[in-house]
């Protein structure tokens, strides 16, 4: 089987425009989340998301691109464009364009598009829409575009597993490789669901906080949404290698398991069950992994739940290992999160630095791990875990090394 490493990796979230942001916010334990600003906000009981702030199209596309682009495309197109170019690949050999494919995650797609264009049809009473708004809303549209900017025309299509997409599209992408389908892969997520009906709709659901989000803390009260995209250039080693490629880690192992239980409340036997099933994939031992960057969404249930799992799956390692949760930074992006949280992963293999878990005031019981509260750590990790979690009981987890 072949080895899979990382080449490259894009951005564009509520913590910064690219991976250099992005990290450094990371590290000073800055908050993204703030007031919402979008049409009819007042309307709404929750009125914070990790919205991106001074963002503006016009400053990135052409008017016909825009008028094609739903935001998790545009987020895509410009995360996708940063993880190419620190890559160093060329595209233009028509071989490697054939082995080359783009494979992301997304839960709603163009939700923006679809928001838009209900009101103009049930609010404002027009007859007529948009004639791009199908190629606009499909949740493969930022794969397929991202696959015809670069000419890459190996497999593409996009993964919706809720908040386990971005997870899900990588592990995807390392098995391609791994096992000789193709040479390279584009891959992460994005999603952009901060409109008004996004966030009535989650606000149905009551597990949003209408004052913050605070994972691992005994005051945590629900989950806050954010916005963007992360994508990451996947490599096969010796390709990588020859071509004198800057490696900024390797993926050695992928695991993904369904609770078969309930649709929103998770289990911790299939959350435990997908972690032990990563290390084994990757052949390391609990006792090798450093890090582990959890779902924590700051839901009561959901934050206790991986608490348990993680101690079930690691044994008596779990009181070693460090574990935190970047959305109390950037927001939930739901099916992008993975993609996003994958970049404090490789930042702790890289470069020892461990984001912390912002916003932990009080200490919960039920949550009696090294959350790394408040503060960034500088520590050396051999191995780093990513877990995602998803409404509909799907648990998808990826394992990392330094090369």
């Amino acid at each position: 089987m072949n080895r899979v490493v990382i080449t490259g990796q894009g951005t564009i979230n509520a913590l910064g425009m690219n991976v250099a942001e992005t990290l450094d916010a990371m590290s000073n334990g800055t908050c993204g989340i703030g007031p919402l600003e979008f049409d009819n906000v007042d309307r709404l009981n929750i009125k914070i998301g990790g919205q991106i702030k001074g963002y503006a199209a016009q400053d990135h596309f052409n008017r016909s691109e825009i008028s094609l682009y739903d935001p998790f495309t545009q987020f895509a197109v410009i995360a996708a464009q940063e993880a190419i170019t620190q890559s160093g690949l060329n595209f233009s050999e028509e071989k490697l364009a054939d082995s080359t494919g783009v494979v992301l995650g997304t839960a709603g797609g163009g939700l923006q598009t679809q928001d838009q264009n209900y009101r103009a049809v049930y609010e404002a009473g027009k007859n007529r829409v948009h004639p791009f708004v199908v190629p606009r809303l499909m949740n493969n549209a930022a794969a397929s575009h991202i696959s015809m900017i670069h000419g890459l025309r190996g497999p593409g299509f996009t993964v919706a597993s809720a908040c386990a997409s971005s997870n899900h599209a990588m592990g995807q992408a390392y098995h391609m490789i791994r096992s000789g389908m193709t040479q390279v892969m584009v891959t992460g997520g994005s999603e952009s669901m901060l409109c008004f009906g996004g966030i009535k709709a989650w606000e149905g659901l009551r597990v949003m906080s209408p004052d913050g989000c605070r994972p691992f803390c005994g005051t945590r009260n629900g989950m806050v949404q954010g916005e963007g995209a992360a994508v990451f250039v996947f490599e096969e080693y010796s390709h990588a290698k020859t071509r004198g490629a800057n490696i900024l880690a390797e993926v050695i192992g992928f695991a993904m398991t369904s609770d078969a239980d309930d649709i929103v409340t998770p289990n911790k036997r299939g959350a435990a069950s997908a972690i032990s099933r990563a290390l084994r994939d990757a052949d390391v031992s609990a006792d090798d992994v450093g890090y582990i960057n959890a779902h924590g969404t700051a839901t009561t249930v959901n934050d206790r739940t991986e608490c348990a799992a993680i101690r079930v799956a690691l044994g008596a390692a779990a009181d070693k290992v460090m574990v935190s949760s970047t959305k109390a930074m950037h927001g939930h992006l739901i099916g992008g999160t993975g993609g996003v949280e994958l970049l404090a992963v490789i930042a702790a293999i890289k470069d020892g630095m461990i984001a912390p878990t912002i916003n932990h005031r009080t200490h919960d019981p039920d949550c009696d791990l090294d959350v790394v509260p408040n503060t960034a750590r500088q520590a050396k990790v051999k191995v780093a875990i990513s877990n995602a979690f998803a409404f509909g009981g799907l648990n998808a987890v990826l394992a990392l090394k330094k090369p």
